[in-house]
């Protein structure tokens, strides 16, 4: 098993969340409060949803249907990379 395949990054999410959601967020702010709600960013569950869409796009796989339930950042990476490493 290779690590660091298919991992969306902090990065990645603040540019998902300006271009799925129109919700802009610096990457750094973003890191840096990684445990705050999605809400206090301005990204509600429909935006959370269309990044879950677009990230089925990029990676050609279904993720969790927990994904667009997640509350804060840290915990949608965590579901989602885990998801993508796994392949389940």
């Amino acid at each position: 098993m290779t690590t660091g395949v298919n991992q969306v990054t902090i990065a990645e999410l603040a540019a998902l969340m300006k271009q799925a959601a129109g919700v802009s967020v610096d990457a750094h702010d973003l890191e840096a409060r990684a445990e705050t709600p999605f809400s206090e960013f301005g990204l509600d569950s429909l935006g959370l949803l269309g990044i879950v869409g677009e990230l089925e796009n990029q990676h050609g796989q279904a993720l969790p249907t927990d994904a667009e339930r997640c509350k804060s950042p840290r915990a949608f990476l965590d579901l989602v990379n885990g998801s993508l490493t796994t392949g389940a």
